[in-house]
């Protein structure tokens, strides 16, 4: 099947769907402590005719369905709901959990080579923005399992775009070193129209530019904060490096999951200093300095 979906224009995403299917499956059987020579469907058994045990497909299913969780609240009901930024387009939240805020996932890592896709991922952003009514907590990791491999991610752009004002850390290990570990941001609550660490929207036209009331209108998404504009942006993670890095571009080096590479492109100072790393087994991956174990080799 995969096979076949790599012959296709469009068949890539469909591979990726495919592997996290595949990822959350062996993740559900390691959890729930099923054998991995288990049968994933069961006949009913010889001593209880009739009677079907949960299979492990059948619990996975089930388990899968639950976690959807789109339709499940009730009128009025306090539930949890799982949905993509799409699904949530004229629904208004009283608390909202933004989470994979990291480059490569949101945005995406194909939006930066399409024509606007740049653009639409932000108009997305601002569209999930604007679903809390009252909270908005906006969260990423530091490494996560992507399509079978783990990855070192570096924060979105885009929370760089937020006004720092507007934004209370909840994790004070990632406001010390913002680009080191995984962290969150919060507002802490809102009445009416002012954040309740003292910042108030209606002061600042910048983000009034970007939390308008109108959520769902079509239109340009507005820059605000610290980048002034896609075209910045991407030219400040595209300019040429500067600093002391432990590697040069050209360099070969050798890391201990991903095999031996070469180093394509460098970034960021200190703590937030990264490298591009082409590897001979496992392609092009972008590495946290102060996290990959990385090795310089002849």
């Amino acid at each position: 099947l995969i096979q076949h979906y790599l012959s296709e224009r469009e068949g890539q995403d469909r591979v990726e769907n495919l592997q996290e299917l595949i990822n959350a499956a062996t993740a559900f059987i390691a959890e729930e402590g099923y054998g991995q020579d288990a049968a994933a469907a069961m006949l009913p058994g010889e001593n209880a005719p009739g009677v079907v045990e949960v299979s492990p497909l059948a619990a996975f299913l089930s388990h899968a369905s639950l976690e959807a969780g789109d339709n499940q609240a009730q009128a009025g009901q306090d539930a949890v709901q799982l949905m993509t930024v799409h699904s949530a387009k004229g629904l208004e939240f009283t608390s909202v959990f933004i989470t994979g805020l990291e480059e490569g996932l949101f945005p995406h890592e194909n939006s930066i080579n399409e024509q606007n896709g740049l653009e639409e991922e932000r108009r997305l952003m601002y569209v999930a923005i604007t679903r809390a009514k009252e909270r908005l907590y906006l969260s990423h990791t530091q490494s996560r399992m992507l399509h079978g491999q783990v990855r070192y991610n570096m924060p979105s752009r885009f929370l760089e775009e937020l006004p720092s004002d507007s934004l209370k850390w909840l994790t004070p290990k990632a406001k010390d070193a913002r680009w080191g570990g995984a962290g969150s941001y919060g507002n802490a609550g809102r009445a009416g129209s002012t954040w309740q660490d003292g910042y108030t929207r209606q002061r600042d036209s910048e983000t009034n530019d970007f939390f308008d009331s109108g959520s769902d209108r079509q239109r340009p998404a507005r820059q605000i904060g610290r980048v002034g504009s896609a075209s910045t942006a991407v030219t400040r993670m595209a300019s040429p490096p500067r600093g002391n890095y432990p590697f040069k571009i050209g360099q070969n080096v050798f890391h201990t999951k991903f095999g031996e590479g070469r180093v394509t492109g460098l970034e960021g100072q200190d703590a937030d200093a990264r490298a591009q790393v082409n590897f001979k087994r496992h392609g092009v991956k972008w590495l946290q300095l102060s996290i990959a174990k990385l090795a310089a080799i002849d």
